[in-house]
């Protein structure tokens, strides 16, 4: 393996400045979060092992109290799913083949443990895997003058990963906070941690983020 692309290689100290950083997170939603919801069951291994609801409002508790910019990034379609293709592939067969994220349904809201308040931004428009692509994020993230983003979320590697991809190429200083993320497999989950956030982004944890916000 090599250093350059190794995780563990990349670990640092780092401060985050409270008016340069957006915690963003990413479908925490019940359709993954919540017993009941459709994908539950598929990260729930992962959910057990990270700790990932417990740490994720950590991370969001802490971004409250010192000041950080926050971002909820949700999925959600209309009835019918036309948004995706007719003949979908991938990933996106199975959202439109099992209704997932529906608009207005407890399925696509936003988890109770990780509710915005008021004050908090909610990204419009995301229908596709990264949270740049169809969505407003990268107009607020401009707006509010943020050069860090601290991400948090669901897939790891999908969402997660395409969203810190475009981030890292737009310019953005990426976190991503392994604990406060999970995926359908742990295998996928520790394999897109060891091997490919490290080049993307600065692979970090809950306890280590929530320090830096208050160093």
């Amino acid at each position: 393996r090599s250093p350059s692309t190794s995780s563990s290689s990349l670990k640092m100290s780092y401060t985050l400045d409270p008016k340069e950083t957006a915690a963003l997170f990413i479908e925490f939603q019940n359709e993954f979060t919540t017993e009941g919801g459709k994908l539950h069951d598929a990260v729930k291994p992962c959910l057990e092992k990270e700790g990932t609801l417990a740490n994720g409002a950590k991370v969001l508790e802490a971004a409250r109290a010192n000041g950080l910019t926050i971002m909820h990034c949700p999925i959600a379609f209309e009835k019918g799913h036309d948004e995706i293709s007719d003949v979908p592939y991938g990933i996106l067969a199975g959202v439109k083949e099992g209704e997932a994220f529906l608009q207005g349904s407890w399925n696509a809201e936003i988890c109770d443990s990780m509710k915005p308040k008021e004050g908090e931004m909610v990204v419009k428009g995301k229908t596709g895997l990264c949270g740049f692509k169809s969505t407003n994020l990268d107009f607020l993230l401009r707006q509010k003058g943020i050069k860090n983003v601290v991400m948090c979320g669901f897939l790891t590697n999908c969402c997660v990963e395409s969203s810190m991809r475009t981030a890292y190429e737009n310019g953005y200083k990426v976190y991503t906070v392994k604990d406060a993320c999970a995926a359908t497999s742990v295998e996928g989950h520790e394999a897109t941690y060891e091997h490919n956030f490290g080049m993307f982004s600065v692979p970090t944890n809950a306890e280590e983020v929530v320090g830096a916000m208050k160093a």
